[in-house]
């Protein structure tokens, strides 16, 4: 419990066996009131059993989802359990538990809280067309939301039961379909987004399940996806309605 509420950390990985033991161990020593469950994405190394090691809840994907089908298992997982808020943090010890009561604070009057990386804290930042791609999504989530949103394609989000029960249904497993078209969907529900400065540390090993270059690629089609995303028939109801 942490304020009265139980807290659930989900933490999608694949492939991340040399790392998650310690980041659910520095989550677990930071967060002492929060339960702590990793989502093993179909990985091919010992990624499970180093969570497990750890102290983590594990649940296994037959084969690689990603990230958006991890966390939806996660969000059934905190739904089933009667979870008060989740919290997506990686596993590969880039966000730091330390910001986490910001974005619970943050919770009490919005329903999804973004842990912003380009929100004037911490010396993180991209280049070139990646840059680009995430100012010009920044720019039209943030009228969409009424609020500034600099950082949309960051994975650590902290939501309430509410969004919790939303997820648990319906959550997009596309890459970036997990970060952007959820929130758009959520701002066009009527839920409240707003975000809070965090600090992004560096991997503590492996490497990123995206490259670079491939990343870039598919940061130039996220107008598209944008598009389609504002353009289609609202994937929830309005909030408030299950």
């Amino acid at each position: 419990m942490i304020d009265g509420k139980r807290v659930l950390i989900i933490m999608p990985a694949w492939n991340e066996a040399g790392c998650v033991a310690d980041v659910v161990k520095d989550v677990s020593s930071t967060l002492p009131g929060a339960d702590v469950l990793v989502v093993d994405d179909g990985s091919r190394d010992g990624t499970a059993e180093e969570a497990r090691s750890a102290g983590a809840t594990v649940l296994q994907l037959p084969y690689n989802l990603g990230v958006g089908g991890a966390m939806r298992l996660g969000y059934r997982y905190a739904q089933d359990r009667g979870y008060d808020v989740a919290i997506q943090i990686d596993a590969d010890g880039q966000h730091d538990p330390r910001n986490v009561p910001e974005l619970l604070t943050r919770l009490g009057k919005s329903d999804l809280v973004i842990g912003a990386r380009f929100a004037g804290t911490g010396a993180y930042e991209v280049r070139g067309p990646r840059k680009w791609a995430m100012v010009v999504l920044a720019f039209w989530l943030s009228r969409l939301a009424g609020t500034t949103l600099t950082d949309v394609t960051s994975g650590f989000r902290a939501c309430g039961r509410d969004l919790i029960d939303v997820f648990a249904r319906w959550y997009p497993v596309e890459y970036l379909g997990d970060t952007v078209e959820s929130t758009i969907a959520v701002v066009r529900a009527g839920y409240k987004v707003e975000q809070v400065p965090v600090t992004m540390r560096p991997r503590v090993a492996g490497t990123p399940s995206q490259s670079p270059w491939r990343a870039t690629l598919y940061l130039g089609r996220i107008g598209m996806i944008l598009l389609l995303a504002l353009s289609r028939r609202a994937q929830l109801g309005p909030k408030g309605r299950k």
